[in-house]
């Protein structure tokens, strides 16, 4: 089962490299970006409906697997999440500050990338060697991180029409993406201002022979390299808000007890729920795109809430 889901997995990274096709916006195509840190990858760059290059600035959401964001013949499963359609809805109905969408594809080497390196250091020496087999290697999490933060940021920053604060800069991702995303606020606090984690694949392993749980041991183990990661990792909640959330079928099945835990090392750090946190479940949904997008707008709309007056001046 294990290896079908790596398989599965690299199906989705390895999409086509066609151009993607908005409903709503425009994107821009960066090509294959090359990097000091990291393998070389497609980024793309959604600009919403009247996007103008002067003028009010807009807010930046950094984006994982970015070819699953917009266009079902990119995607790996031949799913979306929407974000176009969605995005710019949410902009013309002022529910959300205007805002430009970075889309950073992945590669072959996405579950080394996407697995947070510091996180990974708290397993066992006998767990390191089961997560090394099933992801391909050691992680490669800090040398991604380097890429966004010290190559495609600022390439963003000079290109586009945008704010560079830490309150206007965002990330978001799903599942492996969603690990990367919270590796991202802890490690780069002064960069990212919000982080939005959907569905999190906090289990690391995946159910042997068809199970429908992972072991007491491999949730305890991994419970715990997670809690000592994150105990002295987590930014401070008066600058930082927090997103997370998951369904319940599919992959999604396994995740509850996981995020009650980190749950539990969110509110001692300070977090307050619904202020600067937010921990969600949705019966019924599963581990997909389709899921995503159809509740996407709630860490949009959390995450990025309208200034006061900066969306008026838009008209």
């Amino acid at each position: 089962m294990i290896r079908a889901f790596v398989f599965a997995l690299l199906l989705l990274l390895t999409a086509p490299a066609a151009a993607q096709k908005v409903d709503a916006g425009t994107i821009v195509d960066l090509g294959e970006l090359k990097s000091k840190y990291a393998d070389p990858r497609k980024v793309v760059v959604w600009l919403p409906t009247g996007y103008r290059p002067n003028g009010p600035k807009y807010a930046v959401l950094y984006m994982h697997d970015g070819q699953n964001l917009f266009d079902t013949a990119t995607s790996g499963y031949g799913k979306e999440w929407r974000i176009d359609e969605t995005l710019d809805r949410l902009i013309r109905e002022q529910k959300v500050r205007p805002t430009i969408v970075v889309g950073i594809w992945s590669t072959p080497k996405r579950l080394r990338e996407y697995v947070p390196s510091k996180a990974f250091a708290h397993l066992p020496p006998a767990y390191m060697e089961r997560v090394r087999g099933l992801y391909g290697g050691d992680p490669l999490s800090d040398g991604y991180l380097k890429f966004l933060v010290r190559e495609l940021r600022p390439m963003i920053d000079r290109r586009f029409n945008v704010r560079t604060d830490r309150a206007n800069t965002l990330i978001m991702g799903s599942s492996m993406g969603a690990l990367i995303s919270l590796y991202a606020i802890d490690e780069y606090p002064q960069i990212f201002g919000g982080a939005g984690m959907l569905s999190s694949h906090w289990p690391l392993f995946l159910p042997a022979d068809g199970a429908k749980s992972v072991t007491e041991q491999e949730y305890e183990v991994v419970s715990s390299a997670f809690e000592r990661y994150l105990g002295p990792a987590l930014p401070n909640p008066a600058t930082h808000k927090l997103y997370f959330d998951h369904g319940s079928e599919t992959l999604d099945a396994l995740y509850a007890r996981y995020q009650k835990r980190v749950d539990r090392i969110v509110a001692r750090r300070g977090y307050r729920t619904d202020r600067d946190w937010v921990s969600r479940s949705f019966p019924g949904q599963a581990h997909d795109e389709i899921s995503w997008a159809s509740r996407v707008e709630i860490p949009l709309g959390f995450l990025l809430p309208p200034v006061a007056g900066q969306t008026k001046r838009r008209r």
